[in-house]
């Protein structure tokens, strides 16, 4: 079999070579763009907003269905947002995700009472709201103003520390959750991130990852 010469392979399109035996097949793989799994993120968590409130609402067994797909689709959100913040900090991303796991399982088990912690579920997505409310701040792709809206509805949340506080509050308390997520949600769907300045955010970060000692 000819080799490939130089010349031949820089006119190949981008992929990956796998050799098996005689023969050489071309794998392409194609990474989504930011922009897309923003807008994914977006769309998810509208369906947050749409099925949290029919569990609410929606006494019975729907009402159950409803608080779960609310959930799995919170799950789904957190996995995106730890991608698309990772350029940020890949530390606090990272809490920022385990905090929002955290939240996601304790609030179905404290239903059970199993929860390990004794706490409202919304306090963990307060810190979470927080956090990423800090790294929207720190961002180049995004608005800041979506990072302060976001902190205060972390702050919102963190009043379910004291449930005779938030239910003094209520139902004003609400007001900077759904700003907040609802703006960043509505941001995400319809302009997703700055592209560029994402891979120069990612370009740096990764420079920075390498350069340092080992």
């Amino acid at each position: 079999m000819r080799a490939i010469s130089s010349s031949e392979l820089k006119r190949l399109p981008s992929g990956s070579i796998h050799s098996r035996g005689s023969h050489e097949t071309m794998t392409p793989y194609v990474e989504a763009s930011p922009s897309f799994k923003a807008r994914v993120a977006g769309a998810l968590y509208c369906l947050v907003f749409l099925a949290g409130g029919a569990a609410l609402l929606v006494p019975g067994p729907l009402g159950l269905l409803a608080g779960l797909v609310a959930g799995a689709c919170y799950v789904a959100v957190t996995l995106l947002f730890y991608d698309l913040f990772k350029p940020v900090s890949g530390s606090l991303s990272s809490l920022a995700a385990v905090i929002s796991f955290v939240g996601c399982v304790n609030g179905p088990l404290s239903l059970l009472h199993l929860a390990p912690f004794h706490v409202h579920s919304l306090v963990f997505f307060g810190v979470y709201c927080v956090l990423i409310g800090y790294l929207v701040l720190e961002s180049t792709f995004l608005p800041r103003g979506l990072g302060v809206l976001m902190a205060l509805a972390g702050l919102g949340w963190l009043t379910f520390l004291s449930p005779p506080l938030a239910t003094r509050l209520s139902p004003y308390v609400f007001v900077p959750g759904i700003l907040g997520a609802g703006a960043l949600t509505l941001w995400l769907l319809v302009f997703g991130v700055n592209e560029q300045r994402w891979k120069d955010q990612a370009g740096v970060a990764g420079a920075s990852i390498r350069s340092r000692p080992t």
